[in-house]
């Protein structure tokens, strides 16, 4: 009779993942999270990394045009109710143009593109806070459409990720859940001519997670920086950044991956940049979050997707996995470091090929 249950509630759970026949929607009962590391405490003022402490790491554009032209969408989930002013907040700190709604740089809409925001939620403010803030720091002169989906639920964050392909260039996604049978499906919501599309590979290391292992998205994972008397000395592998050889999805034509054997296999990340909260930045947050609000601390690949979208925003190119796996950019391979895989020479599961380094495309 117990073996009855256990194959009962088996099967439940693989319906309640599968891809429902003819659907156009997500499986139901999937709910992603956000891929955010808070050191502990906020504070008056910043503690966590600068802008200008990170482009110099990684030798980026410091132009206050940089990004000019380009529309950079933000998808999150619940409402972040005072984003525009913590956004001015931290321009202000940093020296930053002021990306406003008045100026035409900065608009919030709900998932249909409308002004009837869903509920707040301080985790996800958080994360909100974190995305556009950064975005906003590495590429400067672009627009900021922030996206925010009803819930958590993928049905919401892909209805919302549908609106924000049509509206940018550029997408960023920091969520994620387990990969699911079926999720090929939806690979399509990440497909949009000239739309580039980047996704956190997540915070937990080996396996690949959802939707970071579609052959239609940039993954990006972390890394660690590391600075000897204030200057940066060296990038080492994240321990939690996620990677993996997916179970469902098959990689992109243009994927190489060197000695990692995923066979025809998804394998992520593509590429990494700054996440560890260890050498987290800097990020305001009016949104009370764990009883506190102000400066925080932040990491996670939360951090290193929305600077890899910014940072081709800058670009102004498609970035694909042609381009990725292409000769466009100049990349600091990471031989250092483990997620339960290690850094490799070339190609790894923890970094993908590396940081992208240097100002021109």
């Amino acid at each position: 009779m117990r073996r009855l249950v256990r194959i009962a509630a088996a099967f439940i759970l693989a319906l309640a993942f599968a891809a429902p026949v003819g659907a156009a929607g997500p499986p139901s009962g999937v709910y992603a999270h956000t891929y955010l590391h808070v050191r502990p405490n906020a504070s008056t003022s910043p503690t966590g990394l600068s802008p200008s402490t990170i482009k110099s790491a990684y030798n980026f554009s410091s132009s206050s045009t940089a990004g000019s032209g380009k529309t950079i969408a933000i998808v999150d989930a619940y409402d972040h109710p005072s984003i525009a002013a913590d956004l001015a907040m931290f321009s202000s700190q940093y020296g930053l143009p002021a990306c406003t709604t008045a100026n035409g740089c900065f608009q919030k809409v709900n998932q249909t593109g409308g002004s009837s925001y869903p509920r707040k939620n301080a985790g996800w403010a958080l994360e909100i806070a974190l995305d556009v803030e950064w975005a906003h720091a590495i590429a400067p002169g672009a627009h900021i459409l922030l996206v925010e989906a009803s819930s958590n639920s993928f049905a919401n964050l892909l209805a919302a990720e549908d609106y924000a392909k049509a509206h940018a260039q550029y997408v960023s996604n920091s969520w994620g859940a387990a990969e699911f049978s079926g999720e090929t499906s939806y690979d399509s919501h990440f497909a949009q001519s000239g739309v580039s599309f980047f996704v956190s590979s997540g915070d937990n290391g080996i396996p690949a997670e959802y939707p970071s292992s579609s052959p239609n998205v940039i993954s990006v994972g972390g890394t660690t920086l590391h600075f000897s008397g204030g200057n940066f000395s060296s990038e080492t592998g994240w321990s939690g950044s996620g990677g993996g050889c997916s179970v469902y999805e098959s990689k992109a034509a243009a994927q190489t991956t060197g000695s990692v054997n995923c066979n025809t296999q998804r394998a992520t990340p593509d590429v990494s940049l700054d996440a560890d909260p260890a050498s987290g930045v800097s990020v305001y947050d009016s949104v009370r979050y764990q009883g506190q609000s102000g400066w925080w601390t932040v990491g996670g690949t939360s951090a290193s997707a929305p600077m890899w979208a910014a940072r081709s925003a800058v670009a102004g190119a498609i970035v694909n996995a042609t381009y990725v796996y292409g000769n466009s950019i100049t990349y600091r391979d990471i031989i250092s470091g483990n997620n339960g895989a290690s850094c490799l020479v070339g190609y790894d599961l923890v970094t993908g090929r590396g940081s992208w380094t240097g100002i021109a495309p």
